[in-house]
């Protein structure tokens, strides 16, 4: 009977099934880390790149196949829930991953960087990212959010011989334990109003002050807490002001990567809290609303004077937060979708403007000012014409995943009758084309400076554009 009991308490297989992503990324992670010191540094490029990628893919299909209904639900003692949309958040995070990936092989070699290590730690930061999207436990949430958040502030400072790539590391991690004790705190409070920390007891809980909005104070202060931890990952304002050094330090596949990958993962863990624990009533909607027009706000009005192109990608990652926060201040019936369609359009065009950065910018990052693009249509006619299609959707041009993305997140708002934050959001877009534009403006109706020299685009750069152009493109003319 003792033993009955012990095999029933024990995980059941359909438990691992449920967490099948993160244990494939984590396998291989530690093979890689296991074969990088015994590989000779040059060979090792190539070959632990090549395992990282099956690694990642093999993530995806795993993904694919726990998408089966029968592994549907809750497991490891209702830790973790398999169910549509943790299943969309771990195919982003695969998806982003492999594109990391892809673009990192030629920008490994060209700056000099041993890879074995870096490769790890993408594969172990996109552990942490899936597991956000399937926790439903807040104590597991924090433990993931600290596995991605490790290995993002160690990717950021990867370029070692440069200052500023160790500067931005520092920052990030400084700033980003700060928002992380926020975080935990307003676990801890969550925990004192309600006495658990599964979403799914605390929405229980606080299910009966919805309609009257007067839940416990810890509660309200819990949730705000909390937001502020998690709006520091995502770059909405006002816990933004780490965001463009850290972008422009570090290396610009990490930078595509920690852009969108973490950013669909915290956001998935928003949607849970905010939506599931109905914890803040009616507070929720404006405590967002303003987090949404301060991104948008502050986010395009910096960028307008940025000629760093890494720090104008990262004010406009300010402003694009600032976007999707725009759904999640709608009601959920409508936000939600709009949310995690604004997702996966914005990781696969910034993914694909990254890689291009990267590629064009040379060894050490040298040409990355606006001025250096100038000339690059007739210098490189592909890698203009794939950048420009890149900024054309972050403006929300019609035909890229851009536009569908915004109509959808502005369409929520105006349902919600948030009709002030929807022109704040309309008129942010159209201060944003100006910088989007004098991008291209520059690569294609200026003479170039000094002739940076731009190399071939390598095979597996050619797949990453290609497939980020392909889903950019996909999403903006079949977007259902």
């Amino acid at each position: 009977m003792a033993a009955l009991e012990i095999m029933q308490a024990l995980p059941q297989s359909a438990d691992y099934i449920r967490i099948l992503p993160e244990i494939v990324l984590s396998v291989f992670g530690m093979v890689i880390m296991l074969l990088d010191p015994i590989m000779d540094e040059r060979s090792s490029q190539r070959t632990l790149g090549g395992i990282a990628l099956i690694g990642a893919i093999t993530a995806l299909a795993a993904t694919i196949y726990q998408a089966q209904p029968q592994f549907w639900g809750l497991g490891f003692w209702e830790m973790v829930k398999v169910d549509a949309f943790s299943i969309f958040f771990h195919f982003v995070v695969a998806a982003v991953t492999i594109l990391a990936i892809l673009s990192s092989y030629e920008y490994m070699e060209v700056q000099q960087i041993r890879a074995g290590e870096y490769y790890g730690l993408i594969l172990f930061g996109a552990v942490g990212m899936a597991l956000m999207s399937s926790a439903v436990e807040l104590v597991l949430i924090f433990i993931a959010l600290e596995i991605s958040s490790i290995s993002t502030y160690i990717l950021a400072g990867f370029r070692r011989r440069s200052a500023i790539s160790s500067e931005a590391s520092v920052k990030y991690f400084l700033l980003g334990s700060f928002a992380t004790a926020f975080f935990l705190y307003g676990v801890a409070l969550m925990f004192g109003a309600t006495g658990s920390t599964s979403i799914e007891i605390i929405s229980s809980s606080l299910r009966p002050y919805v309609q009257t909005g007067h839940g416990p104070l810890l509660a309200y202060l819990g949730v705000a807490l909390m937001f502020v931890g998690l709006g520091f990952k995502v770059a909405a304002a006002p816990f933004h002001i780490w965001t463009p050094d850290v972008y422009e330090g570090a290396p610009s596949p990490v930078v595509g990567f920690m852009s969108t990958a973490p950013k669909a993962a915290v956001f998935a863990v928003l949607l849970r809290i905010m939506f599931q624990t109905q914890a803040s009533g009616p507070g929720r909607i404006w405590l967002i609303w303003v987090a949404a027009a301060l991104s948008m706000t502050i986010g395009n009005i910096a960028a307008l004077v940025q000629d760093n192109i890494k720090r104008l990608l990262a004010y406009s990652s300010i402003a694009h937060a600032g976007y999707l926060l725009s759904a999640f201040a709608a009601l959920p019936a409508n936000g939600i979708p709009a949310a995690m369609f604004y997702t996966a359009s914005y990781a696969a065009m910034n993914v694909g403007a990254f890689a291009v950065i990267g590629h064009f910018a040379g060894a050490g990052e040298r040409y990355v000012t606006l001025e250096d693009y100038s000339g690059l249509g007739r210098r490189s006619p592909l890698l203009a014409a794939v950048l420009t299609i890149f900024l054309l959707s972050l403006i929300g041009i019609p035909i890229t995943g851009g536009f569908f993305a915004k109509f959808y997140v502005f369409s929520a708002a105006l349902q919600a009758n948030l009709v002030g934050l929807t022109i704040i959001g309309v008129l942010n877009s159209a201060v944003a084309a100006y910088y989007y534009l004098r991008v291209i403006i520059f690569m294609y109706m200026r003479e170039p400076r000094e002739e940076a020299t731009v190399s071939p685009i390598p095979a597996g750069l050619g797949v990453a554009l290609a497939l980020s152009l392909a889903a950019t493109i996909y999403l903006g003319v079949l977007p259902g």
